[in-house]
């Protein structure tokens, strides 16, 4: 990838940090209305989550299908917690947002894939399973090539620039950067997880610079755990497979759970029983050669014999609280994609929604940063107070008291974590006393009905709040 340098004297109109699907989105988006765009990426723009991302888009584009039936699907996982009005956003732009990826040269496959959750076939996928590959490929080909965005990868954005209440830009490692509005779309927390299926980076960087910077930030307790990780690498084996046919069986070779219920049921069903297996055999499994490819490698052979899987934290539902146009409650700052939680995933997150949120919101949150007002006084940059790195030892202990099972004592233990993510993550587990969709525990093992609609917001220097969202 091929990037352009800039300076820290330079101005911009939008300074977009992190470098998956929503932050190419909403760089591309705000590029083509004549604006100035800084993408700062802490990494290769092709090592995102969404470049990793095997899983499809979901849109109502089928002849069977309609936008509400995809509403209705998309609050039923959400187990009584989606805001509506978000999820009709999302629903109601995907065709447009389509229409732009065909435009930009993206070729989907013939047909429409059928995941967990769905009640039609309506994910669109690219070459099987590399749907987020190509997507992020041809968008970072299109940023790279953009005259008016600067896209600089290898610099991580450590803070944010806020004065007299409003981000006027960002600070880096090597520099601080003015801007007239900041999009921050750095992905999710889920490698915080001892066992993940997302790259090591995905520590939910936006989402601790965010709250410490003055915004909202909620629904950290809802993490989705993917049901079939191979057991050994923790490789993701995408749901598409479970969609053509691939069925789940316990020890004894019996199917124990439908494979296609939300993810939620299933990774609770497989971890009740251990030693589970995933057999691919009745499926075409030619159509996924770049999942084949690491099966074999990790020395199965899915022709012969189903292979051995495990839940991994997967998908953060919770983030930087945000309305439909990415606004935060900090003035100048906007949020999109994983990072973000405008409440359409609720408690679980319909299959293949994540990428689509990501090119929706990304895509909304830069026209409205574009209607900020322009940049006046910015006063003098902030010192950094950089975040200790994620350790091995962080990872596992979230994992075993936080991971799909939890209760109050191991919560209570992760609060003296040494790491600030991974203690709000406790206290928003704590203080929703119920079972809902990613949340699960064992001494409140049941939906609470006066909790319904009921999000677990957090704010610097106050305790966990719950906040009902229309």
């Amino acid at each position: 990838m091929t990037h352009r340098q800039s300076t820290s004297t330079e101005q911009y109109d939008l300074a977009v940090a992190g470098g998956g699907i929503a932050g190419l989105t909403a760089a591309l988006t705000a590029g083509d209305q004549g604006a100035r765009v800084l993408m700062l990426s802490k990494g290769p723009l092709l090592a995102s989550t969404s470049y990793y991302a095997q899983g499809g888009i979901a849109a109502a584009v089928g002849e069977d299908d309609s936008p509400e039936l995809h509403v209705l699907d998309t609050l039923a996982a959400g187990r009584g917690l989606c805001r509506e009005s978000a999820v009709r956003v999302l629903v109601g732009d995907a065709p447009a947002r389509i229409d732009e990826l065909r435009s930009r040269g993206v070729r989907f496959d013939d047909g429409l894939g059928l995941e967990g959750g769905h009640s039609r076939r309506r994910v669109l996928h690219v070459d099987g399973a590399e749907t987020g590959r190509m997507v992020a490929e041809q968008l970072a080909a299109d940023a790279a090539a953009h005259p008016l965005i600067d896209v600089v990868e290898g610099e991580c954005v450590l803070a944010l620039w806020v004065f007299e209440g409003r981000c006027v830009g960002v600070v880096t490692g090597a520099r601080a950067v003015r801007a007239r509005a900041t999009l921050l779309a750095t992905g999710g927390a889920a490698a915080l997880w001892a066992r993940t299926t997302n790259p090591r980076g995905a520590v939910g960087d936006a989402i601790v610079m965010a709250f410490r910077a003055g915004a909202a930030i909620a629904d950290l307790e809802f993490v989705q755990f993917h049901p079939t990780a191979l057991r050994d690498t923790g490789f993701l084996l995408s749901e598409a497979l479970r969609g053509e046919g691939a069925l789940l069986l316990d020890a004894q070779g019996d199917r124990f759970v439908d494979e296609l219920a939300p993810r939620d049921v299933v990774a609770r069903a497989i971890a009740a029983r251990g030693a589970v297996l995933l057999d691919l055999r009745p499926i075409d499994r030619s159509r996924f050669p770049s999942l084949m490819a690491p099966i074999a490698e990790a020395g199965y052979d899915p022709a012969a014999e189903p292979v051995p899987v495990a839940p991994a934290a997967h998908y953060t539902m919770g983030g930087v609280v945000t309305d439909a146009d990415g606004r935060t409650e900090v003035a100048g700052l906007f949020a999109a994609g994983e990072c973000a939680c405008t409440g359409v995933h609720g408690a679980n997150r319909l299959a293949s929604n994540s990428m689509l949120e990501c090119l929706i919101f990304g895509h909304r949150g830069a026209l409205a940063a574009l209607a900020e007002p322009a940049a006046g006084e910015s006063g003098k940059a902030p010192i950094v107070e950089e975040q200790p790195p994620v350790s091995e030892e962080v990872r596992r202990a979230v994992w075993k008291d936080a991971g799909l099972v939890r209760d109050a004592s191991g919560l209570e233990r992760l609060l003296v974590s040494p790491h600030s993510l991974a203690r709000l993550v406790a206290e928003s587990a704590l203080a929703r006393r119920e079972s809902r969709g990613g949340h699960f525990r064992t001494d409140f093992p049941h939906e609470d009905s006066s909790l319904e609609g009921v999000h677990t917001v957090i704010r610097l220097g106050a305790a966990p709040s719950l906040e009902p969202w229309s």
